[in-house]
């Protein structure tokens, strides 16, 4: 099974290279790797230009936001299984041989564990990603897998229609909302990655409008 990543990202050069890398050294055989910029002035465009031959395609241009990033990278992709990581993240060695080998013939997407890291790429702890049941934790719970250490079948996302673009905070628990909600789901308890705690991150300066689109598209689901 071929895998297709994605790395949107804008504005993110410290940190950059050691995703890239990190992916480059996981592809195998088939294997694509597309990078979706946002138009950064740092010199992340230089970084990737350092790699664009072992790179599969990238753009620097500017979008309406990483939902958007990502859905441009994803249209591109031809892999049977779909995944992304955000600048700044890792994937650690190993991690899609052990996807591809986790994502069998009854399962339509995986999530399992992540370290968490600081901005000097030291592990601050452990994440495990396990819940008993995806749907249940999404639907009632708000709860979200860890998106680094999740990994689907590109079937899945094109039944789902895909990650919306409109979304500027929640478009990840919107996907894995969906996807839950129509696929086959499993935790596996594998570490494939590392998550970074960085200044100035979304996730964090973001929180009260990721909570507000959350609750909008966890409403959308609960009256259907």
């Amino acid at each position: 099974m071929r895998i297709s990543v994605v790395t949107p990202s804008f504005n993110m050069a410290p940190y950059l290279e050691d995703t890239i890398t990190s992916v480059l050294a996981n592809l195998g055989d088939g294997d694509e790797y597309f990078i979706i910029d946002g138009g950064s002035t740092d010199g992340s465009v230089d970084i990737i230009r350092r790699y664009e031959d072992r790179i599969t395609g990238w753009v620097s241009e500017r979008d309406r936001g990483y939902a958007d990033a990502i859905a441009k990278g994803f249209d591109r992709a031809t892999g049977d299984i779909l995944c992304w990581i955000n600048a700044g993240d890792l994937y650690l060695s190993g991690a899609f041989d052990a996807a591809r080998d986790q994502l069998t013939d009854d399962i339509d997407l995986i999530f399992g564990d992540d370290f968490y890291i600081g901005e000097d790429s030291r592990v601050l702890s452990h994440s495990r990603g396990w819940v008993p049941n995806l749907r249940m934790a999404t639907l009632f719970g708000s709860w979200s897998p860890l998106q680094d250490a999740c990994f689907w079948r590109r079937s899945l996302y094109e039944r789902i229609e895909g990650i919306d673009r409109s979304l500027e905070y929640a478009a990840d628990y919107d996907l894995f909302l969906r996807m839950a909600l129509v696929g086959r789901s499993s935790y596996v308890p594998v570490t494939f990655s590392a998550f970074r705690r960085h200044t100035g991150q979304k996730s964090i300066s973001g929180m009260a409008a990721y909570k507000l689109e959350r609750r909008t598209v966890r409403s959308r689901e609960m009256a259907l």
